[in-house]
């Protein structure tokens, strides 16, 4: 077993409460997964190294083994699967879904308690970018939550360094994924050349600062969260009445109709179309993907 740096914390779960093996651990071979399987083997998580192939580029198999070898150091288990992703629109967003429903279901057919993924406090200060740069509200300012459904994010607290740090331990060469310093994919250009700028210009670290400030608009998130669910419940969940959304102040109507809705969220201009549906300017607003909200007899429904 390698042995960690010293000064890198126990891995934890929601609130800081302890996690329960087993665990999966969603492993690209990539040196921050590796750095994360290291500390879940660390802390006694019985983790399982789950690779998924999305067959989209040359040279996941040997990324599997890469995988595979670090599950061997470690006496841990290990498994490759394979999604299929076709070409077309929205090729990194469906990818990304394919993978996490892939992990859901490794993280089922083995029992484990939670799917770890290796999203740092770089990770995050780059999403907060990402999301501004989007025009996203309060919960896209927020950055990416430690916890989601069985998904924990247990080191949104460690720098990229240290968990690389961690996984050089291993004596395992990690894979390097080339797509990672391509710029033209909008998260590479703000790690490599926005987030340094911005860095220069302040004359400091950014990074602390900028999930400091997620943390903040995360707890606001969940407050306004509660508060919209708590008058979603009251207009009705299935088929919300017009007439008390229209009595609550519009910032939460328009929050409580994007979680009725779920995703894929609305965009800032279907909000629009959907506030003068409630405030009766019109019938019915089209969504992305075919949906459809409309208004009968002074209440919401939705179709597609």
């Amino acid at each position: 077993m390698p042995a960690p740096a010293p000064d890198v914390p126990p891995l934890r779960g929601p609130g800081g409460s302890p996690l329960d093996a087993p665990v999966v651990v969603a492993c690209s071979g990539g040196p921050d997964s590796l750095g994360l399987l290291v500390l879940a083997a660390r802390d006694a998580l019985d983790p399982i190294a789950v690779h998924v192939n999305h067959g989209l580029r040359p040279g996941a198999a040997a990324e599997a083994q890469v995988v595979h070898e670090a599950a061997n150091r470690l006496g841990v288990r290990a498994r490759s699967v394979s999604v299929r992703v076709t070409p077309g629109p929205n090729l990194e967003a469906r990818a990304r879904e394919a993978r996490y429903d892939a992990l859901e279901a490794a993280r089922v057919e083995s029992g484990a308690t939670a799917l770890l993924t290796a999203h740092t406090a770089d990770d995050h200060a780059e999403t907060v970018l990402l999301n501004l740069l989007r025009g996203s509200g309060l919960s896209g300012l927020a950055g990416i939550p430690a916890v989601h459904g069985t998904v924990v994010r247990p080191v949104l607290g460690l720098r990229r360094d240290e968990l690389r740090a961690v996984a050089a331990t291993l004596d395992v060469v990690p894979v390097d994924d080339p797509s990672n310093r391509d710029e033209a994919h909008r998260r590479n250009w703000v790690r490599h050349t926005v987030l340094p700028l911005l860095a220069e210009g302040a004359g400091r670290d950014l990074v602390p600062v900028l999930t400091r400030q997620a943390a903040v608009m995360a707890e606001d998130a969940a407050l306004l969260d509660a508060l919209a669910d708590e008058l979603l419940e009251a207009a009705g969940r299935a088929e919300p009445e017009v007439a008390v959304l229209r009595a609550a102040p519009p910032a939460l109507v328009r929050r409580a109709l994007r979680r009725w809705i779920g995703p894929p969220w609305p965009s800032l201009a279907e909000l629009a179309r959907l506030d003068a549906v409630v405030a009766g300017e019109r019938r019915a607003a089209e969504l992305e993907g075919g949906r459809r909200v409309s208004r009968h007899g002074g209440r919401l429904t939705r179709t597609g």
